[in-house]
């Protein structure tokens, strides 16, 4: 079934019968890049709303891109609590949100909540409105709280210390894990040296406790990963929702590859050139 027409409810079917989903965070508040990455081949793409610096008026104009090229649309929003961000994203026309920072329970049953049409939640109905031009209001209110993502981030220490409670929260269909903001909750970017925190003992067992609760409450594992190398590894580990990066990440990568082969190139040929400073580590 071509991801275009597949709804929502059969994408977490899939993920949760063990077919990976591949896809990117977009940064740059760009419409053309995001329509463009949608006709790439990821099965979906997440506008970052809560690192990036697109308004409601860029963010319509992106989930509007993704969805022409047929990719599943996400939006990360600022918090359990962002009761307004998380209800334009869903206005707009986007298949879900991620929700960053949660530590408890009751966090989780807040951001459920705000994504969920009553009785089930809190979300408030209206319209016309994007999000219900093909479906209509009863074919899309009707179906969403089956069809919407809801992925929970997992990035600090109170989250993994509750994260038994947070999986057993009814409406959360993943649980999303940000290594970064993790190891430095956890206090791992003082005690070691970069990157040896991606591999410690310490984060594999907080880990292996996500692991643990997602499994026990048949959620889906999500992860943020820059770049390729660790895929397979993540995989293995049942990691089957998976961001490899950012689009702005794609673009120095990309061009960090050029650069090298030019400057390979010219020294290959007598008439030496040096890049400039990169942005990459």
């Amino acid at each position: 079934m071509p991801e275009a027409t597949l709804s929502g409810a059969d994408f977490k079917k899939q993920l949760r019968e063990g077919s990976p989903k591949m896809g990117l965070f977009l940064n740059a508040h760009s419409p053309t890049v995001a329509e463009q990455l949608a006709h790439s081949g990821y099965d979906w793409l997440l506008v970052d709303t809560q690192h990036g610096p697109m308004g409601y008026e860029k963010l319509s104009a992106m989930l509007s891109g993704i969805s022409n090229g047929g990719a599943k649309s996400m939006v990360r929003v600022g918090g359990y609590d962002d009761r307004p961000g998380i209800q334009q994203a869903l206005d707009m026309g986007a298949d879900g949100v991620l929700v960053p920072y949660i530590n408890t329970a009751e966090e989780a049953r807040q951001a459920v909540s705000c994504t969920k049409y009553p009785t089930t939640g809190t979300r408030s109905v209206y319209f016309p409105q994007r999000s219900m031009n093909k479906a209509g209001l009863l074919g899309y209110a009707g179906n969403y709280n089956n069809n919407g993502i809801v992925a929970l981030q997992v990035e600090t220490a109170s989250c993994i210390a509750n994260i038994a409670e947070i999986a057993t929260v009814p409406g959360v269909d993943i649980l999303f894990l940000g290594q970064n903001d993790l190891c430095m909750s956890m206090g791992l970017y003082e005690k070691y040296k970069f990157p040896d925190m991606y591999t410690s003992p310490e984060l594999n067992d907080a880990t292996d406790k996500l692991k643990a609760a997602a499994r026990k409450n048949n959620v889906i594992l999500g992860i943020f990963l820059f770049g390729t190398s660790r895929v397979g590894e993540f995989l293995e580990k049942g990691f089957n929702f998976q961001s490899v990066g950012n689009d702005l990440h794609h673009i120095l990568t990309q061009a960090g590859a050029y650069v090298k082969d030019v400057e390979t190139v010219s020294k290959e040929k007598g008439t030496p050139w040096t890049k400039r400073k990169s942005a990459l580590v």
